[in-house]
């Protein structure tokens, strides 16, 4: 469910007409919902009746407004950067809600978590952990860890967002990893309170979290027998959401599942949803620019695969719907952007709404993986964010300028 709805064949968020938010900050711009964030974070955090921590994973949608929000409900973050970790913190997110996870953490980002006091390292290599350690000896402290074990399961997802199977770059493999605790376990600066396991994203079937979390408790057992406690489980996010024809399991089915197999472990769990939770909690709004007809229709808008690469990164759809309905009816067309790209468009060979120059349109489900992924190549300013509560409106991230562009940037002096 969310808060886009047609009123009088007019699209609104919450109580506010789109077209009045894009005849004022302009287009193209990220729209958000506030009562959506707060309803799926809700539905998410709520369905667990057991000790855990909803830590929202950072990188599907980072700006600090949201993120406060979040924190705001009593949920933490997943972070996979120094960056990510410098967001959380402005946004008010407790540091010991704030799991760090990604394959490469500098030594500079693993000295910016321990001063922070975060909750827990995910360790991903044999190698990351003689760097924590070091860095955690050289500044007097203790680091606490969890390490991401690779469980082989296949989420049955896109290749490019799947992280647990064998071949992929993300964790220690399973059979490896008790050699590794043990090691970890004798360090001196080095405190392991966890194990974490992360399988993929967007996934819409419940049976591979669980057979992940069935190799993972056996695991725990294992660990267990030579005598290392885990008070801390992370499971990772990868909860799907519908962009087309997909039927994602509800949180509450999830919860169900992961609770029957978590029978006999004491442990908090840590939960890391993203996409789950803002997904389809905001839109990405676009103004046409120009149709033609060649081999085929095109529609040329305003946005493009700068503003957001899902389309042309990995052939995902998202529905495209009118701001203001016509009669006009639809049409089979490329919704295209101005990037000097042939791999640039929104949908491709889509039915669409028919339009003409100054339309809006508004790309649905953009909400995760939109803005936060969203550059500046061809030398586009990045678009604005906007957060809709209620009647009100508040833009979240002022549109780039051209002077944004080159700020930063030198031209040597002879």
């Amino acid at each position: 469910m969310h808060h886009f709805e047609y009123k009088n064949k007019e699209l609104y968020c919450e109580s506010v007409p789109v077209r009045d938010i894009a005849a004022e900050v302009g287009t193209p711009f990220y729209l958000y919902s506030t009562a959506t964030l707060t309803r799926h974070f809700k539905a998410f955090d709520e369905a667990f009746a057991m000790p855990h921590v909803t830590c929202f994973a950072t990188k599907a949608c980072s700006n600090i407004a949201i993120l406060n929000l979040f924190a705001g409900l009593g949920g933490g973050a997943d972070i996979v950067s120094g960056g990510e970790l410098f967001r959380a913190l402005k946004a008010g997110v407790d540091p010991r809600k704030i799991v760090y996870s990604g394959v490469g953490k500098s030594v500079e980002e693993l000295r910016f978590g321990l001063e922070s006091g975060i909750l827990m390292f995910n360790i991903e290599s044999v190698q990351e952990l003689h760097a924590l350690q070091k860095v955690a000896e050289d500044m007097g402290v203790s680091a606490p860890v969890s390490f991401r074990v690779n469980p082989d399961v296949d989420p049955k997802t896109h290749a490019y967002i799947s992280t647990g199977l064998a071949k992929n770059k993300f964790g220690i493999p399973i059979q490896d990893a008790l050699d590794v605790y043990v090691t970890a376990q004798k360090m001196q600066y080095i405190e392991v309170i966890g194990v974490s396991c992360h399988i993929g994203s967007q996934l819409t079937q419940i049976s591979p979290f669980v057979e992940s979390l069935q190799k993972v408790k056996i695991f725990i057992g294992r660990l267990a027998k030579a005598g290392i406690h885990i008070s801390h489980l992370d499971l990772g996010g990868g909860l799907g959401i519908r962009y087309d024809s997909e039927d994602p399991p509800l949180p509450a089915a999830y919860a169900e599942a992961i609770k029957d197999e978590m029978e006999g472990l004491d442990c908090t769990l840590i939960l890391e949803p993203g996409r789950v939770i803002v997904g389809n909690a905001g839109i990405l709004v676009t103004k046409v620019l120009y149709t033609k007809q060649g081999g085929k229709k095109f529609v040329i808008v305003d946005a493009g695969m700068n503003d957001l690469a899902r389309p042309s990164l990995y052939g995902a759809y998202h529905g495209i719907q009118p701001v203001v309905e016509t009669e006009e009816g639809n049409e089979i067309a490329d919704v295209v952007g101005p990037i000097c790209e042939t791999g640039d468009f929104l949908a491709r060979g889509q039915e669409v709404p028919i339009t003409q120059s100054g339309d809006l349109l508004a790309v649905m489900s953009s909400g995760a993986y939109g803005f936060s992924m969203a550059s500046n190549y061809n030398s586009r300013p990045r678009v604005p964010e906007v957060l809709v509560d209620g009647d009100q409106f508040y833009v979240i991230r002022k549109r780039e300028t051209y002077e944004d562009l080159i700020a930063g940037e030198t031209i040597p002096s002879s």
